[in-house]
């Protein structure tokens, strides 16, 4: 917006001094003197009102002032039309938001409107506080939005304060996750001084959440499985959410987007609430919060422990050169064979944009299939890009930034035709993720030997040396549902916004990943994960 200046302007109609001092109007009707009430109230207002009786007129006014912030104008004015000179205006001044008035209730005449993105569009007789209303909106929008938030936050802040000091089932923290999202996502589009309070909630409720984990992670995972009683996890998302629609003779979609958090969800849903209906819900991945485990998990139906015992060929251990996640497809035709399901499936992984739009090409041959599993791996890979890439970390620098990455590919990907395509044709889609990921930013040290993993939150080897009481420690991986590459071998989990560096060229190492997005260890972002039912509208 431009900044005001005290400079007079001599009004054409009325031959009155205006002086710029807060916001400036440019008003055009032909019938501006049956509109004196009007400007009073505005200028009465604070506003500094200039008017026009004619389109060139405020053509001219707005190209000579570059101070006006808003315009408004009649729709039916005599020479050039009211959207004539919106359509002039949008052209020379493509920043000015336009208001139009009209007399008319012709439908073409507001796609017009419309299409030549106007502001807002009112229809006589307006009053005087019509038309506040309108500039309210238009260009107090930010600053009304930036104080209710501001309030509504301060009034929900002990709620959340109480939620993270009572909240004693997975459903609670699922709850108080939700609300930590909503806000953040909330104070990030306003202008407050409230993220620090907000931060500071997020890190005790993160501080709280690896404290339920330790007491409970063991009841709910066993060599066997998923325990009874034990929240939705990994294993369990094939055969209690897809299973279902399978049996009701639906074709289903099931779509996992690698590295997925519940605000990026929030980020996108807009983009498909047009095609879409949703079923939500936010379900636990299984420790470690990465690819190897939880996606596999996920796909066979089992604990890793299990995959590694009755099908060692589909399992890669830790130290082996070999990829962890090329055995999906086998991985889900062990899951139909264990359940004895006929079942016909496909399988997809889209690295990059031209791999979904052959998949946009092979569309008819996916309805073939009872079941499309989809694996998108872009945002995993904008994960890794932005650690090693000064480029992308300066554009993804914060939470905020990230989602709006994720939402401008998401918007220009062929992903979204996918799933356009997809609603269409009226089939259902599962959208989920193996895990989210966290920003990081305290270094704890950690000493292993060479055959140690390299992953950022969590650690699996033989005589590591941590700090017991910064991290969670399971000396007995087989009964939590883990392989155990050695007799002595440990896994550790990074809480929190902690990540595990080695003394050795400690200070590099620090600097390096200090703000990356990581995944492995335990905190809500990476462990309540969004799982989503997309019903077409139509």
């Amino acid at each position: 917006m431009s900044p005001c200046k005290s400079r007079p302007w001599s009004n054409k109609e009325t031959g009155i001094a205006v002086i710029n001092n807060k916001h400036n109007i440019l008003w055009a009707d032909d019938e501006i003197d049956l509109l004196k009430p009007h400007l009073l109230f505005l200028r009465n207002k604070g506003y500094n009102v200039v008017t026009a009786n004619n389109g060139r007129d405020a053509l001219d006014i707005a190209a000579q002032d570059p101070t006006i912030d808003l315009a408004i104008l009649d729709e039916n004015m005599p020479g050039l039309t009211g959207l004539e000179t919106l359509s002039q205006l949008k052209q020379e001044r493509p920043e000015l938001p336009v208001v139009m008035i009209t007399k008319s209730e012709e439908e073409n005449i507001m796609d017009q409107a419309v299409g030549n993105k106007i502001a807002d569009y009112l229809i006589k007789p307006v009053n005087p506080n019509q038309i506040l209303l309108a500039i309210k909106k238009i260009l107090h929008s930010d600053q009304l939005v930036s104080q209710q938030a501001t309030t509504d936050y301060r009034q929900e802040f002990n709620n959340i304060s109480t939620l993270i000091n009572t909240a004693q089932s997975i459903d609670d923290w699922r709850e108080l996750y939700s609300k930590l999202v909503y806000w953040e996502m909330e104070l990030a589009t306003a202008d407050t001084n409230m993220d620090q309070m907000l931060q500071m909630q997020r890190d005790e409720a993160n501080h709280e959440f690896a404290k339920f984990v330790k007491r409970n992670y063991e009841d709910w995972v066993s060599a066997q499985g998923i325990q009874e009683g034990a929240p939705l996890m990994s294993p369990q998302v094939m055969p209690k959410r897809i299973f279902p629609m399978l049996d009701k003779g639906e074709k289903v979609f099931f779509i996992v987007i690698d590295n997925f958090r519940l605000d990026q969800w929030r980020t996108i849903k807009p983009l498909l609430a047009d095609a879409f209906s949703f079923e939500e819900e936010l379900y636990t991945a299984i420790l470690p919060t990465a690819t190897q485990y939880a996606r596999n998990a996920i796909f066979s139906g089992l604990m890793p422990i299990q995959i590694a015992k009755m099908f060692p060929d589909l399992w890669v251990d830790e130290d082996s050169e070999e990829g962890k996640n090329l055995n999906e497809s086998p991985l889900i035709a062990t899951l139909f064979e264990r359940y004895r399901r006929q079942c016909k499936f496909s399988y997809s992984k889209l690295n990059d944009s031209p791999a979904c739009e052959k998949l946009l090409r092979d569309f008819a041959r996916l309805e073939d299939y009872d079941l499309n599993v989809i694996v998108v791996n872009f945002i995993d890979m904008m994960s890794h890009a932005r650690t090693e890439s000064k480029m992308i970390r300066e554009l993804a620098s914060t939470n905020a930034a990230y989602r709006s990455i994720t939402e401008s590919w998401f918007r220009h990907s062929p992903i979204l035709d996918l799933l356009r395509r997809i609603s269409e044709r009226g089939h259902k889609i599962v959208l989920t993720t193996d895990h989210g990921t966290i920003r990081v930013q305290t270094p704890i040290k950690v000493i292993g030997d060479k055959n140690t993993n390299t992953n950022l939150r969590y650690k699996v080897g033989k005589n590591l040396n941590y700090p017991q009481r910064q991290v969670y420690d399971i000396k007995r991986p087989e009964a939590f549902g883990l392989p155990a590459p050695n007799l002595s071998s440990t896994y550790i989990f990074a809480t929190g916004e902690d990540f595990f560096a080695y003394p050795n060229n400690y200070n590099y190492y620090v600097q390096y990943y200090t703000g990356t997005f990581q995944h492995g260890g335990i905190s809500m972002e990476e462990m309540l994960v969004p799982i989503v039912t997309l019903t077409p509208k139509q």
